[in-house]
């Protein structure tokens, strides 16, 4: 199949493409013409049954429009349209209807009287020798949509186009006949010329543009059903026991899986890149307007395909080690697809291009890279190499340890299907309560959180006033944060103080952590300038700006209590308490700690605020898990929090009663309150010494879990 499929596949879709051609052609659309009588004959309208060739770009393109003209007298069988503009609307509409017209164009009734007045007034007044007075308005043709044909719009988008023009020349003609030059009223005409070196850039685009998707998907397809077979088809076959007996060390056969499977991948992606190239320099030769792919592509597509590869195996790997079957395992290609389709897809956007901050996007970097090298801009490409570079290896890194913990996991290799009976499992479930939530109660927990904000933020509003953003902001804390959690807990767990890390830490901990919290503070203003920087706002940025007019109006204690110390105990009850808890059942605290922190990112805001909030949530989930306690997390949050608000009353009056603060803080400008420098390095000092502090302190029983409670409940409950 990786041989002879692409090799077949490619030729049969240009055979096809150009057998079927015909059916892409244009087909004319039927319009309806309704009060179209004594029309100026200069500049004509129409010629025939369609219109005038002179008014389109290209003559051909007049007979993409066939007219029909409504029969407006009795004479002729019809019944003349009404006067009244609304009335002849909806006659012009029945009329498209009755006669399946795409769309139809009505003139108003007194549109030819009114036309012929203005431009005799304005021949007159050329004729006196005296000033223009103002011209009467003429009322403007309508154009009138059949809701009901699927051409509708593009019609509509020819006729604008059709009368404009014909619109101008009338303006031509009126200048001509008032004694004005055209000239003197259109001075110039802009004009675009296409050059033989514009065709091939085009073309090089258009080649820049597919062959990095393809490359990614056949990658991604190339490796998934191999490590299908290697892993979950062995299962079945009841070799693996065999493998994994044999004096091979684990790593070993993950990584003789994985050059088998990288081998797949890459012979597929190129088998169907040279395939596609082939047919397309085929199909080429009947399409003047494309020219042949870059031979640029054939250097670079290669070198990229590598750690493309490496990636997309690993994921594979680890994914078919998880699958019971090769039928399970087959199912999660499509989660593994729909991560990766919007990476790859975004990068057709002409308006995305390769800058610091997309190149350092997984997966969209490259493609990025790719199509910039493959357009002919080495130099742009190559100074963007090392970000791009530095996150594909570290994406590579992680997949592949990644599949090496799941070959290391008895649990997951040796997983059982099970028949699935709800009544059963719900009665276990509740049975088997632990003190602390499982992996699984933490992530659904989460995606609750993250469904709920969604739906709600679809009926979100700008509020009028701080009123409205208070309860607001107690709605969402309460609604989206603190119910989703307590109703999770209230059937998945049976401690909730070992849950939600209600102990005392002790007086050193939370000291630690409000020094952390100020220290910590200016470096976040100096990470929020940076990644505004790699990622520029969009018109959100009014938004925000309309919410901080809001927010400075109100008295600072009730900022502090709606914005600091709510967001304080329901966010940290939430992510560092219940989902961090179960993160932690895992028996890894780190990953504990970083999926926590990327889940309280995703529930908040935009793009920016996510990142900047994933950030505090590492130190804060760092805390919890070194601690014990939830409560140096919810000071960290509070003060936090306190003095960003704080930040927002700063301005000339204040720095003049508080001298202090022209020492803290740069010189007010465009971009916002800001740290000096010396400010920001030492706070990134206090928070590097708190933390190896932290590290080294003796921590918590309940921080440091016992083998027996890290394991998963099928480990721990066995003798």
């Amino acid at each position: 199949m990786i041989f002879i499929l692409p090799l077949l596949l490619y030729p049969l879709l240009g055979v096809s493409f150009m057998q079927f051609s015909h059916f892409l052609l244009k087909k004319p659309s039927r319009v309806l013409v309704i009060g179209a009588r004594q029309l100026p004959e200069d500049p004509p309208l129409f010629e025939g049954a369609r219109f005038h060739p002179s008014l389109f770009s290209d003559s051909r393109e007049a007979d993409l429009l066939e007219v029909s003209f409504a029969r407006e007298e009795p004479a002729e069988g019809g019944t003349p349209p009404p006067a009244d503009p609304e009335e002849r609307r909806q006659w012009a509409r029945r009329e498209l209807e009755r006669g399946g017209f795409d769309a139809g164009v009505v003139f108003p009734a007194d549109f030819s009287v009114r036309l012929a007045r203005v431009r005799q007034m304005a021949a007159q007044r050329s004729a006196a020798d005296e000033p223009a007075a103002k011209p009467e308005p003429v009322p403007s043709p309508e154009i009138v949509l059949n809701s009901s044909k699927a051409k509708a719009e593009i019609t509509a988008a020819w006729l604008r186009n059709v009368l404009r023009g014909w619109s101008d020349r009338i303006g031509d003609a009126t200048l001509q006949a008032s004694g004005v030059p055209v000239a003197a009223a259109r001075p110039f005409t802009p004009s675009v010329e296409q050059t033989d070196q514009d065709k091939h850039r085009r073309s090089a685009r258009m080649w820049a543009q597919l062959f990095p998707i393809m490359m990614v998907l056949w990658a991604m397809t190339g490796a998934f059903y191999p490590a299908v077979d290697l892993c979950a088809g062995e299962k079945e076959r009841g070799t693996l026991e065999t493998l994994l007996s044999s004096p091979a060390k684990r790593i070993e056969i993950v990584v003789g899986k994985l050059l088998t499977i990288m081998l797949f991948s890459m012979a597929t992606s190129l088998l169907n890149l040279l395939s596609v190239a082939a047919t397309g320099l085929a199909v080429v030769r009947v399409m003047p307007d494309v020219g042949p792919p870059p031979w640029q592509a054939w250097i670079w597509l290669p070198v990229a395909l590598i750690p493309v590869a490496a990636l997309f195996s690993a994921l594979c790997l680890a994914l078919a080690a998880f699958a019971r079957s090769t039928k399970e395992g087959q199912y999660y290609l499509m989660p593994l697809l729909l991560i990766t389709m919007p990476l790859v897809l975004a990068t057709l956007s002409p308006s995305l291009e390769l800058t610091v901050g997309n190149a350092i996007i997984p997966v969209t970097g490259l493609c990025l890279l790719l199509r910039t090298l493959l357009e002919g801009q080495t130099t742009t490409a190559l100074t963007m190499l090392a970000p791009v570079a530095a996150v594909t290896l570290a994406c590579c890194y992680l997949a592949i340890r990644w599949a090496v913990e799941q070959f290391n996991s008895e649990t997951v290799l040796f997983r059982e299907g099970e028949r699935l009976d709800l009544i059963l499992w719900a009665k276990q479930f509740w049975r088997e309560r632990g003190p602390t939530p499982t992996v699984a109660a933490a992530a659904w927990c989460g995606v609750l959180i993250l469904l709920t904000k969604f739906f709600l933020s679809l009926n979100a509003q700008l509020p009028a006033d701080f009123a409205q953003f208070a309860r607001s902001t107690v709605a969402t804390q309460l609604l989206m944060i603190a119910l989703p959690t307590a109703l999770v807990a209230a059937v998945s767990i049976r401690g909730v103080r070992q849950t939600f890390l209600l102990f005392w830490p002790g007086v050193g901990p939370v000291a630690a952590a409000a020094a952390m919290a100020l220290a910590f503070h200016p470096v976040v203003v100096s990470l929020q300038s940076l990644v505004m920087w790699l990622y520029p706002m969009g018109p959100d940025i009014e938004a925000l700006r309309r919410l901080e007019t809001v927010i400075v109006q109100a008295p600072l204690w009730q900022l502090v209590l709606v914005m600091a110390l709510l967001p304080a105990v329901c966010e940290e009850a939430t992510f560092r308490g219940f989902i961090l808890s179960g993160f932690r059942r895992s028996g890894h605290p780190l990953q504990a700690v970083v999926f926590s922190a990327l889940l309280f990112g995703f529930a908040h805001g935009f793009l920016q605020q996510m990142i900047i909030t994933a950030a505090v949530g590492l130190i804060v989930g760092f805390l919890a898990i070194r601690s014990g306690s939830l409560l140096p997390g919810v000071v960290f949050h509070l003060i936090h929090n306190t003095l960003a608000v704080s930040l927002t009353r700063v301005d000339v009056e204040l720095r003049s009663q508080w001298p202090v603060l022209d020492w803290l803080l740069s010189p007010p400008g465009d971009g916002g309150v800001q740290y000096r420098l010396p400010v920001v390095i030492g706070g990134a000092v206090v928070v590097t010494v708190l933390i190896a502090w932290l590290a080294v302190r003796s921590t918590d029983p309940w921080a440091a879990l016992s083998l027996r409670d890290a394991l998963p409940d099928r480990e721990r409950n066995s003798p």
